[in-house]
């Protein structure tokens, strides 16, 4: 029987060598060479017997995606398209800074969300992606990073809503976190959310990640249009569910985003409410000026208004990062994934999607 690795994380793994009549420890090898390695030819996992490799390589699928195409930015980004095994496209991106190197992962092709702002929305919603397809994003974008470079983050905050795909998405973290997996410190995996408040508590009961939250608006109103799951999940029954989660801290804030755009989210009085929102839930506030697309009616505002912006919520006490745009020359920044010219005209219907967004997070390194 035909069996995806990477649909396991190294613990089911061991089960699934077991059920099979396998030492467990033979999977503790494989899952060594594949994660540890880069290694995914049995035939060259030469501390397994070659019995063992044999019957690997007739049963054991190893690879989910196929590259089809890489694009450089000039900065340093790289974003890659890759292929699945129904012919779909997802993009995941890698984006080097000094001390760290983070790859932004997709979860779904699409996504349902409908999010205004965000380029993705020009694909439809197509399907959730399987862990081996979020797993192999990881595996196929670290065999291009350049000599020297390794991954260190990985954030959720690709293509789709992650919290919409948890029973994939949590054994594909559960993979990155393993001792045998990618061995990731939980400090350096962060999902976000547009805001599907009855997923949160589910994912942060199953694994210890970083939690980013697309807040994106402070009232009510605006993030309906902007962010329209809030129609089902407004802000206060949000926030309070946040303020209720037993592990926040100052160690462990809410990562929260917010983009800011020309005329519909950048008035002083915004970020003022903004304070008054976030009281009482340790946070960290991230924001990201408009990345513009063709998909998108919004512009971002001018530097000096995105400067008093956060002037305002620093004045506040909240903890802020206005973050810089990476990617943009290879649509590769925050909210511009779509995939573009690869994937045009295989989803129908306009079920446009969520945040897409590109960053760490200020993720602790």
């Amino acid at each position: 029987m035909t069996l995806h690795l990477k649909d396991l994380d190294p613990a089911a793994l061991r089960e699934a060598f077991a059920e099979r009549g396998l030492p467990a420890y033979r999977a503790d090898q494989v899952a060594g060479w594949v994660y540890g390695r880069g290694v995914e030819d049995p035939a060259q996992m030469t501390d397994l017997p070659a019995s063992l490799r044999d019957e690997l390589g007739t049963d054991l699928v190893l690879r989910a995606l196929e590259p089809e195409a890489f694009e450089h930015s000039v900065d340093g980004t790289v974003k890659g398209a890759l292929r699945t095994a129904d012919d779909r496209i997802v993009e995941a991106v890698v984006i080097p800074e000094e001390e760290r190197t983070t790859l932004c992962v997709s979860t779904q092709v699409g996504c349902p969300l409908a999010c205004s702002f965000c380029a993705t929305g020009a694909l439809g919603f197509g399907r959730n992606l399987h862990t081996r397809e979020i797993i192999d994003q990881v595996c196929r974008m670290r065999e291009g990073l350049p000599p020297g470079r390794t991954l260190t983050n990985v954030v959720f905050m690709g293509m789709g809503e992650p919290l919409l795909n948890l029973p994939e998405v949590i054994p594909a973290i559960r993979t990155l976190l393993h001792p045998r997996g990618f061995a990731m410190a939980p400090r350096r995996v962060t999902v976000s959310t547009a805001g599907v408040v009855p997923k949160i508590r589910e994912l942060l009961e199953a694994v210890p990640v970083n939690l980013a939250v697309s807040l994106h608006a402070a009232r009510d109103e605006v993030r309906d249009v902007l962010v329209p799951i809030n129609k089902r999940y407004p802000l206060a029954e949000l926030l309070d569910t946040l303020r209720s989660l037993p592990r926040l801290s100052r160690r462990h804030p809410v990562f929260f985003e917010y983009t800011l755009m020309e005329g519909v989210n950048d008035d002083p009085e915004d970020a003022r409410r903004l304070v008054r929102l976030l009281r009482g839930i340790p946070s960290k506030l991230n924001l990201i000026p408009m990345n513009p697309h063709t998909d998108a009616p919004y512009r971002p505002p001018a530097p000096e208004v995105a400067s008093r912006f956060m002037g305002e919520l620093v004045r506040g006490g909240l903890t802020t990062t206005l973050r810089r745009s990476r990617g943009g020359d290879i649509d590769a920044a925050c909210g511009q994934l779509a995939a573009r010219g690869r994937a045009a005209g295989r989803f129908t219907g306009r079920a446009v999607a969520s945040q897409g967004e590109r960053g760490t997070a200020e993720a602790p390194s």
